[in-house]
């Protein structure tokens, strides 16, 4: 007994122990019980595929309407005071430029005839004039280039003193004959362009022109062998610049016909930079025709000769139409026509 008695208080300690350890286990699941794992092993949950990214480009949309009557929230209000509470329509904005208006048709009742002429020019073109012009920008310096662009430009200046005063524009034949003046005494007949350096305004008038300005707007358009684009009322405009075209009026023959003909490769020469246009377009005769058309209509308007005058720059026309110096027309001097008193 008395070993028991020494013996009790060691049994009811060990009896503790194993009571609290127990307590500390996790309970068998009985059966037909389902219970939940411990949230420290529960599977994560997969977040939501993100939106596509085209999604997330486009703008917010204006928020809906409300549903009851309950004033807008300030946030609201921002946003309707900077995109407005209606959708965005492009044809009605405002602040857009008006649309373009479309070029007038191009009169052309002969186009069947003035498409074989082009391919009989092209073929010139390609095989005479356009190695003629390679050859010489290869040759001759730009220099000598240039002074023999400006020699045959002073030279039409008396042309352009006539028609201005035809037409009823004293300022530009007075500009005219200011840079024949000039260039011709100062510099060294018109090789040196020393009136533009003076700041004197280079127009160029013919008698073409005129007859547009007195009233023959519309002519039907015609394409004239070797010497490209016209229509029926500049052709007969020829017939008037014949007369003050002073290269006509040499009278050896062979001077006459070298001054001519290298006039030609010269206007050849300015025409190079459209080359590229030409070989990349679907219809080479109907752009070449629009554009000649265009820009005709634009001179005659006199809208680009008022632009130049003041300084500003063709915007209304495209690049490859806008000076006659790169887009220049064969002119009366280099055409071959047999003069009253030429022998």
């Amino acid at each position: 007994m008395k070993t028991l008695h020494l013996l009790s208080p060691l049994l009811t300690g060990l009896l503790l122990v194993g009571c609290a350890s127990n307590a500390a286990k996790p309970t068998a699941p009985s059966a037909g019980t389902t219970v939940p794992p411990p949230p420290a092993t529960a599977p994560a949950v997969e977040p939501p595929p993100p939106a596509p990214a085209t999604q997330a480009a486009e703008p917010a949309a204006a928020p809906p309407a409300a549903a009851t009557s309950a004033p807008p929230t300030s946030a609201e209000g921002d946003y309707g005071a900077i995109y407005g509470t209606s959708s965005y329509d492009p044809v009605a904005d405002p602040t857009l430029p008006p649309p373009a208006e479309g070029a007038p048709p191009s009169y052309d009742p002969w186009e069947k005839w003035n498409r074989k002429v082009h391919a009989f020019n092209n073929v010139v073109d390609r095989n005479v004039a356009k190695p003629l012009a390679t050859a010489y920008v290869k040759v001759v310096p730009r220099p000598v280039r240039n002074g023999v662009h400006n020699f045959f430009d002073n030279l039409g200046q008396p042309l352009t003193v006539v028609n201005s005063l035809l037409q009823g524009k004293p300022g530009e034949a007075w500009d005219a004959l200011g840079r024949f003046l000039i260039n011709t005494t100062a510099g060294v007949g018109g090789v040196m362009d020393v009136a533009t350096r003076d700041q004197v305004p280079n127009t160029s008038e013919d008698f073409g022109q005129t007859l547009g300005v007195w009233g023959w707007r519309q002519s039907r358009y015609l394409e004239l062998p070797l010497f490209g684009p016209r229509t029926v009322r500049d052709t007969f405009g020829l017939v008037g610049d014949a007369p003050l075209s002073p290269v006509q009026r040499v009278e050896n023959d062979k001077a006459r016909i070298f001054l001519q003909g290298l006039q030609l490769v010269d206007v050849r020469t300015q025409l190079m930079s459209l080359d590229s246009i030409r070989e990349g377009a679907v219809d080479e005769y109907a752009l070449f025709r629009d554009g000649w058309l265009q820009r005709r209509n634009y001179q005659i308007s006199d809208e680009g000769e008022r632009s130049r005058r003041k300084g500003h720059a063709n915007d209304d026309l495209p690049a490859y139409l806008r000076d006659d110096d790169d887009n220049p027309t064969v002119p009366m001097d280099a055409i071959p026509t047999i003069m009253p008193n030429a022998r």
